[in-house]
């Protein structure tokens, strides 16, 4: 479905977007991938990587999605907006909590609008496990994003498609713990873990990619897709990186959970099973997606009751065909 379209790609040049590019480029013949942000370093060093002259599909915009009149022009003709941009640096946005919020709650605004005015066919909002019951800033401001493009649906009055993709951490993405644990690992120092019983559901960049790509081919507008992955040990994570390195207990930061919940129990109500998600259905309006079986009463989709779990041989494997040095 991607090719011959138009796709831009919101905070493109993250971790994310880097990685949705390489993938969008190699798998499809897009008409045009733009990359839309507001890093004009980053910018030009991915036009290192992905320059026009190669790639001739490739656009590069300089842009906020503060901006909307900036978004109005970057969505003239594109057909699919994966959004992926926000501010997600939790100890950033509790001393900035404004700046987040008009990141990540305008800007989900300015995009449901201008893409709505622009004729987009198709939106896909990256979400992520701490709008789950959130107990910090950016979760709550991402909370706040999925309810803008759940409810964008009902009121825009448009043919746009929009939809909310969400899932845990991410394998090598920009604050991951890994090349922490790698440092403290190389200077002979114990690795701080917050709390020996933590777990969180972790997947690769690239599965996450696909995940997102996979949900503009299944999403009818307005539902939550989740994709199902497995969860980890904090404790075996360092493991997997530092093998018999001694841990040192630091105790959990504010804002951070012991699990990470992706359904709660009251979502359960309305979610439905249809083999690799589970879909959050909307309540307010009617919902045209996948069918699939209603997961039991009380359903709860958390890291720490997960069914699929990931072993330190797992973790280890996984870390060094991404890349990271793991003897």
């Amino acid at each position: 479905m991607f090719n011959d379209k138009n796709i831009l790609i919101t905070g493109g040049t993250g971790s994310f977007g880097k990685k949705c590019v390489e993938i969008l480029l190699s798998t499809y013949k897009p008409r045009r991938v733009i990359v839309f942000s507001r890093d004009e370093l980053k910018q030009f060093e991915m036009q290192q990587v992905y320059h026009p002259d190669t790639y001739s599909c490739m656009r590069y915009f300089i842009g906020d999605v503060r901006d909307k009149d900036r978004l109005y022009r970057a969505f003239r003709n594109v057909d699919y907006v994966i959004h992926a941009a926000a501010l997600k640096q939790v100890p950033a946005a509790e001393y900035n909590p404004t700046e987040c919020i008009h990141t990540n709650i305008t800007g989900a605004e300015n995009i449901v609008n201008a893409a709505a005015d622009c004729g987009v066919r198709k939106v896909v909002a990256l979400s992520t496990d701490k709008a789950v019951a959130p107990l910090n800033l950016y979760g709550a401001t991402k909370l706040c994003s999925d309810k803008l493009f759940i409810a964008a649906n009902a009121y825009t009055a448009c043919d746009t498609i929009y939809s909310v993709v969400r899932y845990g951490n991410v394998m090598g993405s920009r604050g991951s713990v890994i090349p922490f644990f790698i440092n403290k690992r190389d200077q002979g120092e114990p690795l701080p873990i917050t709390d020996t019983r933590m777990t969180r559901f972790w997947i690769t960049l690239e599965q996450s990619v696909h995940m997102v790509l996979r949900s503009f081919e299944i999403a009818g507008g307005g539902e939550v897709l989740v994709p199902k992955i497995p969860s980890m040990k904090i404790t075996d994570l360092a493991e997997a990186i530092a093998p018999g390195r001694p841990t040192l207990e630091v105790g959990i930061r504010p804002g951070e959970k012991l699990h990470e919940t992706m359904i709660t129990a009251e979502d359960s109500r309305h979610t439905i099973d249809i083999g690799d998600y589970y879909i959050i259905k909307p309540v307010t309006f009617p919902y045209t997606g996948p069918e699939g079986s209603p997961v039991p009463q009380g359903f709860e989709y958390n890291s720490g009751t997960n069914t699929s779990w990931l072993s330190v041989p797992e973790l280890r494997g996984t870390l060094r065909k991404q890349g990271f040095d793991i003897q």
